[in-house]
């Protein structure tokens, strides 16, 4: 396990390292930076993957402040269980139908990520998931295929970035490489193959492997 998250580590460095060539390129034009908090809102969903490697970091923090998150967590994933009372522990959601999705993470819910410091910075930085690296870019593979043409409203504000070329990345096989690295996991974890199993940052901070074992064992 640990050696695998070595390698998923990596790839998210590689991730990294793409976005910050972006901001030095484009100076001015791209916001993005350590501290900037504006995307970090609501609930979003992420890989099992991503949830173990947040959890690896957040297993690094002071206990009190553990202690203070997890109690957050709590409280947050007793809230979408009394909304949608089938969404239990351990809240993957690939255990409700995925119509019920949308309304355990409204558009419009601004409460801030529990992993968030006083300051707007996020308590789990060198684990946070993938979507957070990759949020506020259009992402485009470097063959030209729009994997997603949305972008952060404070980043090239006057400007389409779509035909920007230098931003371009393969991202076609990062998220092949992604999903070799999960299929990897679930089957260390289970011995069984799962293309997709997600849940929200709180139920990753809140994460007992056992249950979540024996939750993806009975699914079909």
């Amino acid at each position: 396990m640990k050696l695998l998250l070595e390698r998923y580590g990596r790839l998210l460095d590689d991730v990294d390292a793409w976005f910050q060539r972006c901001v030095d390129f484009h100076t001015g034009l791209i916001s993005c930076s350590k501290g900037c908090s504006a995307c970090c809102r609501g609930l979003f969903d992420i890989t099992l993957l991503d949830g173990v490697y947040l959890k690896s970091g957040f297993d690094l923090l002071p206990e009190a402040l553990k202690i203070e998150i997890s109690k957050s967590a709590s409280k947050r994933m007793a809230g979408l269980s009394q909304l949608n009372p089938a969404f239990i522990n351990p809240w993957l959601l690939n255990s409700i139908p995925e119509d019920d999705w949308e309304a355990l993470m409204p558009e419009e819910d601004e409460t801030p990520c529990l992993l968030l410091s006083e300051t707007g910075e996020c308590l789990v930085y060198n684990h946070r998931p993938m979507t957070c690296r990759l949020n506020g870019i259009p992402l485009i593979d470097i063959s030209g295929e729009e994997l997603f043409d949305e972008w952060c409203t404070l980043n090239f504000v006057e400007e389409d970035p779509r035909s920007m070329d230098d931003l371009r990345y393969g991202f076609t096989e990062l998220f092949t490489q992604e999903l070799l690295l999960f299929k990897e996991l679930i089957r260390l974890l289970t011995g069984r193959v799962k293309n997709e199993v997600d849940l929200f940052i709180p139920a990753a901070i809140l994460m007992d492997r056992e249950i979540i074992v024996s939750v993806v064992n009975e699914w079909d």
